[in-house]
C-alpha cells in the first residue's frame, strides 16, 4: 500500500532587505528620539562648533566674533547667547537649523531676509521660530508615546526607514509652510502662535494623503525650490 504524499505549500521566501525594514525603522526610530532628548549644552565642544557651524552657513565669510555676541540677534535669537533659546527643543533644533542652512541654502536665505511677500512691521524672529517649528514637529509625531496614537505618526515612521533625514526634510517644508501661511494671513508677531497651528493642520493633511510616500511627495515640498 502506497502512503498517500501530503502537498505542503512552500512558505515565500523573503528577501534579506524584507528581513532588514523592521530592524532598520526601529534603528533609525531610535536613533532619532535619542536626538530628541539631548538638551542643548554650551560647555560641550561639539555643541559649539555646530552653533559656529550654523553662523558660517548662515553668513558666509562672516566672522564670529564669539558664542556670545550681540551679531546673534541679526538670526533671530532673543538675546546675545542662543544657547538660551535651545531650551524648548534642545540641540535637535540647532541641528534642524543647520541642516537647513546646507541643504536648502537659498530657501533658507530667502526666510532669514525676509524676501518676498508683503512683509509685517513686527516680524517673527527667524532662529527663535525655527526653533518652535522643531518642538511643533516633535508634538504633532508624538514619537515618544508607548503606542501610536495618530496616523501621522504610523505614516511617519514608515518614511522614516526610507530614509533617515525624514525629520530633518519634514522641518525644512514645516518652515515653508508657516512662511507661506504667515505672508497670506498677513500675519504680525502675535499672531505667530495662530500660524503655527494652521502650519500643523496642513502638515497632518499632507502627511495623510494616499499618494504621499516620503517627504518628497508632499505637495509643499515644492515650495524648497
Amino acid at each position: 500500500m502506497v502512503a498517500a504524499l501530503l502537498f505542503v505549500p512552500s512558505l515565500p521566501l523573503l528577501s534579506p532587505g524584507a528581513l532588514m525594514a523592521p530592524l532598520i525603522q526601529e534603528e533609525r526610530l531610535q536613533r532619532l528620539k535619542h536626538r530628541m532628548k539631548i538638551y542643548f549644552d554650551a560647555s560641550r565642544p561639539d555643541h559649539q562648533d555646530a552653533l559656529r557651524a550654523l553662523w558660517s552657513a548662515t553668513y558666509p565669510g562672516q566672522e564670529l566674533h564669539g558664542l556670545i555676541s550681540e551679531q546673534w540677534k541679526e538670526m533671530g535669537w532673543q538675546g546675545r547667547d542662543p544657547s538660551t533659546d535651545f531650551r524648548g527643543a534642545g540641540f535637535i533644533s540647532l541641528e534642524n537649523l543647520l541642516f537647513f542652512a546646507k541643504t536648502f541654502s537659498t530657501s533658507f536665505q530667502r526666510l532669514l531676509n525676509k524676501q518676498g511677500g508683503k512683509r509685517a512691521t513686527w516680524e517673527y524672529p527667524f532662529a527663535v521660530a525655527g526653533v518652535n517649528i522643531t518642538f511643533m514637529i516633535m508634538q504633532m509625531l508624538d514619537l515618544d508615546s508607548s503606542k501610536p496614537r495618530t496616523f501621522v505618526r504610523a505614516v511617519f515612521i514608515q518614511m522614516l526607514s526610507e530614509n533617515e533625514w525624514a525629520f530633518d526634510l519634514l522641518y525644512c517644508v514645516a518652515f515653508m509652510v508657516m512662511d507661506k501661511q504667515w505672508l497670506e494671513k498677513n500675519a504680525t508677531y502675535m499672531e505667530f502662535n495662530d500660524v503655527l497651528k494652521s502650519t500643523r493642520a496642513q502638515l497632518e493633511r499632507e502627511l495623510l494623503m494616499n499618494e504621499v510616500l516620503r517627504i518628497e511627495d508632499m505637495p509643499s515640498y515644492g515650495l524648497l525650490y
